[in-house]
């Protein structure tokens, strides 16, 4: 059976946004990948729609400031692009709980490989220090760079 495992989204004070669970696929050292249904009302992103049921694949790592999401449709499991939160690195609450601190920017990359940088507004608004900016900077520009370079593979 697989393990099930709760997912947190906290702010920047660390206040709970919203939570999940999932099914745990792989745990590595910094690394976990989990398998979630997308559980909120149908969402249109960037060409395509978000719908109930859809399947991510999600990676987070304790090691780098973002985490991916690879989502497939509902109906016939085909691959409608990638979600990737710029992210302080993920924490393992519990052995059935991770949580992380989301900064606002995100970065959504289509199948077709094209790039899209979302919400820099809300990023440029928060109350960051210099390093913590910095990091994030300098993990979405490592993200573009590896999608750049084709599709990644969690597992």
């Amino acid at each position: 059976m697989t393990q099930p495992i709760t997912v947190v989204k906290r702010d920047l004070s660390g206040e709970e946004i919203w939570h999940y669970t999932g099914k745990l696929l792989q745990r590595e050292s910094s690394r976990i990948v989990l398998e979630a249904l997308f559980r909120r009302a149908d969402f249109p992103l960037m060409g395509i729609v978000l719908r109930a049921g859809d399947r991510f694949i999600e990676t987070y790592f304790t090691d780098r400031w973002y985490n991916l999401f690879e989502i497939h449709d509902r109906d016939d499991d085909r691959l409608k692009g990638w979600y990737c939160n710029i992210a302080k690195p993920a924490v393992l609450e519990a052995e059935d709980r991770l949580s992380y601190v989301d900064l606002a920017l995100d970065l959504w990359v289509a199948v077709d490989g094209t790039q899209t940088v979302l919400d820099e507004d809300e990023f440029a608004a928060l109350a960051l220090d210099a390093e913590t900016r910095s990091r994030a900077r300098a993990a979405l520009e490592e993200l573009q760079k590896l999608f750049s370079k084709g599709q990644p593979s969690p597992l």
